[in-house]
């Protein structure tokens, strides 16, 4: 009977870190999806971004007040976390504050202490964060696309957040042997005494507010990938694999390359036999329509968004009135995406055409053709996302595949073609505005 506790403990730590490790390979799987990309070039450089945008959260603090208090969350839940190990071990093994029995009671209480400090910021700040979504209500959280699920979701992690380091000081303040200590309980000290003194009523809080305490962060791990918190796994690789291009820079398309080639070079033989097996090929695709269109960066970006606002909030077709907002570009190709995912797993992982994609259904025409192409939105990403290559991408699909760029465009595309500039006339009448008087 002594070891049903850790049989139960071990099961509930398998099936959680089962299931989430489940999610993850779904998660890979729809990434998959998108065309690969070489990124093993400027491998150092890729590295200093993630150490400086992912772990040093360097664009947070653009916005001093949010940066801050995201960069107090981020430390205190991933150092607070780290006594997630000591409840693992003692719930396998049936020991008891193990880390009382490897280090010197200074060390640990100090370890501990600095763990109810920071328990305490991450609660301060998480209701400095609650306020500003539902009473201060910032407008970047208010748009069309934060209605419903979104707005939750937002919610939700930070109720999450409240119980568990609430659950964490509850569990210190109640557990007789480490408040008998005198060393670490710098805040669970003052909370003890709300508990009064019996010692089985003590050990019966203690036991629950652990209990709760993992299974609570086992609940919140698998959260993850339904909500937009997964950025907290996949920040690191974004940001690794984000753009260490100019910031702009337009890329050429393969087929249209080589067909440029061909019609510059005198020497060429356009008759020249194909690659066996090219005539079988499907026609390469320009731009995108779907999901599957896209690159596998372009995908990871979907899942990596924390939806924050930052490039909705500077993205100027947004600030004027139009209907672009970036971020619904990201939080759409997500949701197709896993709309995908699950049309697989419901065709035992084929995907059967369900007659809708991401261009038309998810995003319009009007968003696309609202961009300015001014980068304000990638500049702005706090975790090197990319919603302009994106609406790029499906742009060159419109205008290459369907002929639908707007009027305005198509004009000059024709002057360029005819007259070689956008302007409509001929390059002999060109300069003729320099000779009137």
């Amino acid at each position: 009977m002594e070891y049903i506790p850790n049989i139960l403990f071990a099961a509930i730590l398998v099936l959680g870190i089962g299931y989430f490790t489940r999610n993850i390979k779904k998660l890979i799987r729809n990434i998959k999806l998108g065309k690969a990309v070489d990124a093993s070039d400027h491998k150092g450089e890729r590295w200093r971004n993630m150490a400086r945008i992912a772990l040093g959260q360097s664009k947070m603090v653009k916005r001093p007040i949010a940066g801050i208090m995201h960069i107090v969350v981020y430390i205190g839940f991933i150092i607070i976390n780290i006594e997630v190990l000591e409840i693992i071990i003692d719930g396998i093994f049936g020991t008891h504050r193990i880390g009382l029995s490897v280090l010197p009671e200074s060390v640990y209480g100090f370890l501990i202490g600095s763990f109810e400090i920071l328990a305490v910021l991450v609660l301060a700040a998480v209701v400095v964060f609650w306020l500003r979504r539902n009473v201060i209500k910032l407008k970047r959280f208010l748009s069309a696309e934060m209605k419903g699920w979104p707005k939750n979701d937002g919610n939700i992690i930070l109720y999450f957040e409240v119980v568990l380091m609430c659950l964490f000081l509850v569990m210190n303040a109640t557990d007789t042997t480490f408040q008998n200590l005198g060393h670490g309980n710098v805040i669970s000290q003052f909370i003890a005494p709300w508990f009064g003194d019996n010692p089985d009523t003590l050990h019966t809080i203690e036991r629950t507010a652990w209990w709760l305490h993992i299974v609570g962060i086992l609940i919140f791990l698998n959260y993850l990938y339904f909500s937009k918190h997964l950025h907290i796994l996949l920040a690191f690789p974004n940001t690794y694999f984000g753009s260490v291009e100019p910031k702009g820079k337009f890329n050429n398309l393969e087929a249209v390359t080589n067909e440029v080639k061909l019609m510059m070079d005198p020497n060429a033989d356009p008759f020249a036999a194909a690659p066996e097996g090219a005539e079988d090929e499907e026609p390469a695709k320009f731009g995108a329509s779907d999901v599957m269109d896209l690159n596998q960066i372009q995908l990871l970006n979907a899942y990596t968004c924390t939806e924050c606002g930052r490039c909705t909030s500077a993205c100027p077709a947004n600030l004027t009135g139009k209907k672009l907002s970036p971020r619904k570009i990201m939080m759409d190709t997500r949701d197709r995406l896993e709309e995908v995912g699950k049309n697989i797993d419901a065709n035992g992982g084929e995907f059967k055409d369900d007659g809708k994609q991401l261009l038309g259904d998810y995003i319009t025409h009007e968003e696309l053709w609202a961009c300015t192409t001014c980068n304000a939105c990638v500049e702005e990403c706090p975790v090197s996302i990319n919603p302009l290559s994106i609406i790029l991408d499906m742009r060159r699909y419109l205008v290459m595949e369907q002929s639908a760029a707007p009027m305005e465009l198509n004009n000059m595309m024709t002057n360029i073609e005819n007259n070689g500039a956008p302007w409509p006339y001929n390059q002999m009448d060109r300069l003729n505005w320099a000779n009137e008087e």
